[in-house]
């Protein structure tokens, strides 16, 4: 998601007609399964196979490595974050850099690395704090980091934190860095809210006034409307759609139900909400937050029924739209971080590492009919650089933005007429089996803080693939802009 200010370009977010994508699917639609009994077999089996997978870790089956002549073995030490907290709840009263700081605190604990060792720091974050706006510095210094640390700050919407781990992985590939932290914060809870533009013009002119007639004059023009404030927006700037109203148009355009958007959602908060009872979620570490309580556990993490979901009335296309705020992610506060190395380095100082960091890409799309298809574009191009099938993948974790999309991009993918027509391949890559996929939550009930998620998703993808006996896992999030991030992750050898 991406939240913007001002007009957009092209379009228009209140147009309901479907566009020449739904219009083409139309036909092909007829033969993916749509029915909500496929929504509730699927269900009923992932929960199925994910109590299974409760069992002692097993040892992964023997595959080849990933491993490239040539080229350095990059990996994850370790990987932490904050809980992830509904915005306006306990860490309403911080700052994006107080988040951070306790993420890359936690980190530090967790490891013990000297804070000295560490090369070069990179976070990313969407909504930007004025006065913080390179956190990642900010975060650092308060964290301990040495001041001779350099630290930047990405911001690629939900795929911030995948961009910052990836410049990590650029740093110490070209063998400029041994050591990265790379991390993720976003603090929805307070949002910059910005005067009109014509307000902004005058205040600006009058702040170069010399006289007090000049002033007076300057003042004596301001109008009621001048003081109507400029509200942040989840919505594209090149189209002025929102993107709960792209994720409903999608999911219209691919034929899911509300029921299986529903459906998939409780899927989630289920799963979730095990992992957590189960003590899985060990990416979690405690926050003291400033003159309030101790914060150990996500908080939106809230099973419910299919009955008390029917209710909710649709959220953006209103009122016979499918997506509604119990089948959305929530606005969310939260920071990651995780420690990258090269495999040498790692091994020199001790440190048992958790995963290899391999193939990853980066696509892009038309933003108004497929900003949420980043993972359906992205899936099979990093197989192919990988050398990889479909069938050698283990562990999946995809960001959920919506259900709808979720279920968008797996009928996509499962889609030889969609790769045909709008991929330029030959035939499809094939949809993850659910048995496999997002097994321990997800965006739609772990919560989505914006610049944070992609850490999630590779450390548990690492911590998935040693509980459940697995090589290779793949990560992957679309993000706004019509853009898409995929990632392979390889188990450390036990």
């Amino acid at each position: 998601m991406f939240l913007c200010v001002g007009p957009g370009r092209r379009g228009s977010g209140s147009e309901l007609c479907y566009t020449k994508m739904s219009s083409m699917l139309t036909n092909a639609i007829r033969n993916l399964p749509a029915s909500s009994a496929w929504a509730a077999r699927v269900f009923a089996r992932s929960l199925s196979c994910s109590s299974q997978l409760q069992a002692a870790a097993v040892q992964p089956k023997t595959k080849k490595t990933l491993a490239k002549s040539g080229v350095k073995n990059i990996v994850v030490v370790e990987g932490v974050r904050i809980p992830f907290l509904q915005s306006g709840t306990t860490y309403a009263d911080l700052m994006p850099h107080d988040l951070a700081r306790a993420a890359l605190q936690g980190l530090l604990n967790r490891t013990s690395v000297p804070r000295d060792v560490v090369d070069y720091i990179v976070y990313g974050t969407v909504i930007q704090e004025v006065k913080t706006s390179n956190v990642a510095r900010e975060a650092a210094l308060g964290a301990g980091f040495s001041d001779k640390t350099p630290a930047h700050t990405v911001t690629m919407a939900c795929i911030s934190s995948n961009q910052a781990m990836t410049t990590g992985v650029g740093l110490i590939a070209a063998g400029q860095c041994d050591v990265v932290v790379a991390g993720g914060v976003e603090l929805m809870s307070d949002v910059p809210i910005r005067h009109s533009r014509k307000m902004r013009k005058t205040m600006l002119t009058l702040n170069r006034a010399k006289t007090l007639g000049q002033k007076l004059a300057l003042i004596s023009k301001i109008r009621p409307d001048y003081f109507a404030p400029e509200l942040p927006a989840v919505a594209e700037f090149s189209t002025s759609e929102t993107m709960g109203h792209s994720a409903d148009r999608l999911a219209a355009a691919f034929a899911i139900s509300r029921q299986e958007q529903d459906e998939y959602a409780l899927r989630s908060h289920t799963l979730a909400k095990k992992a957590q009872d189960d003590g899985l979620l060990l990416d979690v570490v405690p926050f003291k937050v400033p003159g309030k309580e101790t914060v150990t556990k996500d908080n939106g993490v809230r099973p419910s029924s299919m009955e008390q979901m029917r209710k909710l009335k649709p959220a953006f296309v209103k009122p016979y739209g499918t997506v509604t705020a119990a089948n959305s992610s929530f606005l969310t506060d939260g920071a990651s971080a995780v420690l990258l190395m090269s495999e040498e380095k790692a091994l020199a100082m001790g440190y048992k590492p958790k995963a290899y960091l391999r193939d990853f890409v980066y696509v892009s799309q038309d933003p108004k009919d497929q900003l949420l298809l980043g993972p359906t574009y992205a899936t099979p191009k990093v197989l192919e650089k990988a050398g990889l099938s479909l069938a050698d993948i283990d562990v999946f974790e995809f960001h959920e933005a919506f259900a709808g999309q979720i279920l968008a991009n797996l009928k996509a993918m499962d889609s030889d007429w969609f790769a045909q027509n709008y991929m330029g391949r030959k035939s499809k890559v094939g949809a993850p089996p659910l048995g496999k996929f997002n097994n321990w939550g997800g965006s739609l009930s772990l919560g989505h803080p914006f610049g944070a998620t992609g850490c999630r998703l590779v450390i548990t993808a690492a911590h998935r693939l040693k509980k459940e006996g697995g090589q290779y896992g793949l990560v992957a999030a679309c993000a706004a802009g019509g853009q898409g991030h995929a990632m392979i992750v390889e188990l450390y050898p036990q």
